[in-house]
């Protein structure tokens, strides 16, 4: 098994400039009553910007402590694919460059915390030995 510091290191670091910010400037605010009321979410919009915003925040700490790593990346991978649904979806694949605002990044994220869900890969789930039962 690899050792996960520097993975976990950057993801608190990009959590942190992702949550942060957000609350020092009250963008969330923006986000939650304009964005996300805005699809759909009506009066739940700032609430639910809110809690996305502090699950990245608790994620920080719980990654620095190695702690509830799998509970913190499923939660992050729902938010993330939620944002390239509602929003980078339409923006393409580059977040710089071929274009931007697309989901290179929170793609590369999301598989950052599938190694948290699966350390092995996926070579320990029943899949693998159904295939190569398949393939014998």
């Amino acid at each position: 098994m690899i050792n996960s510091f520097f993975i976990r290191f950057s993801l608190a670091v990009i959590m942190a400039m992702h949550a942060i910010p957000s609350f020092l400037t009250g963008s969330v605010v923006e986000f939650g009553n304009n964005f996300l009321a805005g699809q759909g979410f009506g009066s739940f919009g700032l609430p639910l910007a809110v809690l996305i915003k502090l699950v990245h925040l608790t994620t920080i700490p719980l990654l620095f402590l190695n702690k509830y790593i799998k509970l913190i990346s499923v939660l992050n991978i729902l938010i993330l694919v939620a944002g390239i649904i509602m929003i980078h979806a339409a923006e393409g694949w580059y977040v710089v460059g071929g274009g931007s605002n697309g989901v290179e990044f929170n793609f590369l994220l999301i598989f950052c915390f599938l190694s948290f869900i699966f350390p092995k890969g996926l070579y320990n789930l029943k899949l693998h030995s159904w295939i190569k039962k398949r393939s014998s």
